[in-house]
């Protein structure tokens, strides 16, 4: 009892010193900011804007985020007003040394930018990486910053969690701690801009006609990027066509769409660009984290710290997914609620006050205890609670089969029945790339973050999209894990795309209770029968049996397409259903494909044309999903 009773004393100290208002007055009276241009080995500078306590009554540590989006603003008296958010209030207050580095070659740094530039484990001389560059910095700055203590924590979101992996791989003795959050880890297999080798064509084309252009000369401005004409995004990308055509809107100036374009397969190219093949022998203590619907990085939290626990085993690995969108948890929402569906508590500041802020204080500062932070703490939406693991995925998970079977019915692990013609159980549809399925039902310009847990009702009304639903669950079924989708498919073309839904089914009576749940995003929606998509993935046909070598499908004939979406944390409770969607268009979330075996990415608009598909659920050819169950 003694020590849980100094633990809640600890905290209640830490939050109560919190509490004090923090302004831009009080940051100015608290903090002094130096800006230095810091040398790289190769001789390169780069700009890093470090908030310094005035306060030399100990010692600090320094808190670290390298970000291709800017440490603005610039000139030593000139505060950034995202020190003010709460996200940074708690380091503030506790005394940490912010640095904020524009890395090389973006803004104020000098230097060439490259994209997911590839680590090099075995650097000589004056060769430089992202780590290097990363352990320059911090070199640098435990000898020169003024009342630090020797005690480094890097942490980032997006691509800056791609710059804190890099971080955790250079080496450095000072750096005790690190935070990847949703971390950029593999674009070609599940991040930002591929899904299993599908161009995400919103993101993609979005991103890179402003992010991608290049700087002639270290500036305090950034680019914009293209605005569509009108207001419907789907009008737009399906009128502009076939890739090439995108690609002839960016013109030759942007590299690394012109590299995309020009990397159709997981190369040896890409397989440089993937931080998770160099994980081994890691130092310093990680904290990956991640939210279960975010819809640009959802593969890189759940994939990092599953090749760091694989391949740097001594590593202290921690994992943390809420029920977040991108970013969600730091700061930009108090985790209640996303879209029309609620999770019942303020998840974003439950995670930072008892995992991330603990995480760091022991870590950097030596105070409290990292004993209350589990080895997997993970959100299971559905019953909306935070469950503490040993281990990710569960111990208690067991695999077990969603069966397509006749008639739109799932069942679970009860097998389809033999039947005199085994080849006549199939459901079919025609999948039109000139009316391809939308990924969401709004009409927009950019793409939304809600869609992940969207009403797929509109979905399930197209003739395009076929649905399957177990009968109403009689109990409570957990799912912690990977899901795969195992289909039995043929074509009568040589390509097609696949889209598998698994989504939780809402009774018919359903409604939030208000008292409990708040009022959500503002917004009155009907949610009985809600078909809430739970978790989505598109997997490209021709790379069904290898990401490197595509294989074109024989018309015709039952081919298995077999992939993984990425993991999930939900229960399906007792009253509701779950469902199963297949489709084989996303747009204009990911790109369409024309369905013959081509080169997507410079094939013309003539080259688009249906395609009818099947997929079979008889006892010789089973189509299923796998899911991760939790037993008790």
């Amino acid at each position: 009892m003694k020590k849980y009773s100094l633990l809640i004393l600890l905290a209640f100290c830490f939050l109560t010193g919190l509490s004090q208002n923090v302004d831009s007055s009080w940051v100015r009276e608290h903090y002094a900011k130096i800006e230095k241009m810091i040398p790289m080995r190769d001789g390169i500078n780069l700009f890093t804007a470090i908030y310094v306590p005035t306060d030399s009554a100990e010692k600090h540590p320094i808190l670290f985020v390298r970000t291709p989006y800017s440490c603005s603003p610039y000139g030593p008296d000139k505060f950034s007003s995202r020190l003010y958010e709460s996200y940074w209030i708690n380091y503030l207050k506790a005394g940490y040394i912010i640095a904020l580095q524009d890395v090389r070659g973006k803004y104020m740094s000098e230097g060439d930018f490259m994209d997911v530039r590839p680590f090099n484990p075995n650097k000589k001389g004056t060769e430089f990486d992202e780590a290097s560059d990363t352990y320059d910095a911090i070199d640098w700055m435990v000898k020169n910053v003024p009342g630090n203590n020797q005690r480094v924590g890097v942490f980032g979101i997006s691509y800056p969690g791609f710059y804190a992996t890099m971080a955790a791989l250079s080496g450095h003795p000072a750096l005790k701690a690190v935070s990847p959050q949703a971390p950029v880890t593999d674009w070609f297999q599940g991040d930002d801009f591929h899904h299993n080798g599908v161009f995400f064509l919103l993101d993609g084309f979005g991103f890179y006609s402003g992010f991608g252009k290049p700087r002639p000369h270290p500036t305090t401005q950034g680019s914009p990027g293209f605005s569509i004409p009108g207001q419907d995004n789907y009008d737009f990308f399906l009128k502009t066509g076939a890739l090439k055509n995108f690609s002839a809107i960016m013109g030759d100036s942007i590299r690394f769409w012109n590299d995309m374009m020009n990397h159709s397969d997981y190369d040896a190219w890409w397989k440089a660009r993937n931080p998770r093949n160099f994980v081994d022998n890691i130092k310093p203590a990680m904290l990956v984290v991640g939210g279960l619907f975010d819809a640009e990085d959802c593969f890189g939290a759940w994939n990092l710290y599953k090749s760091i626990e694989s391949k740097s085993r001594n590593t202290d690995n921690r994992l943390v997914m809420g029920p977040w969108f991108h970013g969600g948890w730091g700061g930009r929402s108090d985790g209640s609620y996303l879209g029309n569906v609620r999770f019942g508590e303020k998840t974003s500041e439950y995670y930072q006050q008892h995992i991330e802020i603990p995480f760091f204080e022991f870590y950097l500062r030596l105070k409290g205890t990292v004993r209350d932070i589990a080895e997997a703490n993970i959100f299971f939406s559905g019953e909306n609670k935070w469950r503490m693991l040993q281990q990710w995925p569960p111990r208690n998970m067991v695999n077990s089969n969603l069966y397509l079977l006749n008639n739109g019915k799932l069942s679970l692990d009860i097998a389809p029945e033999p039947t005199k013609a085994p080849q006549t159980g199939f459901s079919e549809y025609i999948s039109d790339p000139a009316h391809p399925v939308p990924y969401t039902e709004d009409v927009h310009t950019g793409r939304t973050r809600e869609y992940m847990t969207d009403d797929q009702r509109f979905a399930s009304r197209r003739t395009d999209v076929l649905s399957f639903s177990t009968e109403v669950l009689t109990e409570d079924i957990s799912l912690g894990g990977p899901v795969v989708a195992d289909l039995m498919t043929s074509l009568s073309t040589t390509d097609a795309d696949f889209v598998v839904k698994l989504i939780d089914v809402f009774p018919d009576d359903f409604q939030y209770d208000k008292a409990v749940y708040g009022k959500g995003n503002g917004k009155e929606y009907p949610m009985g029968g809600y078909q809430m998509l739970v978790r989505g993935e598109i997997m490209r046909g021709k790379f069904r049996n290898s990401f490197e070598k595509p294989e074109p499908f024989v018309p015709g004939k039952i081919t298995e397409v077999k992939y993984s979406l990425p993991d999930i944390a939900h229960t399906f409770k007792k009253g509701h259903k779950i469902m199963v969607q297949i489709q084989s268009s996303w747009f204009p979330l990911a790109d369409r494909n024309p369905q013959k075996f081509t080169d997507i990415y410079h094939c013309n608009d003539a080259d688009f044309q249906k395609a009818s598909i099947r997929i079979y659920h008889d006892a010789l050819h089973a189509s299923k999903i796998i899911i991760p169950v939790l037993k008790n």
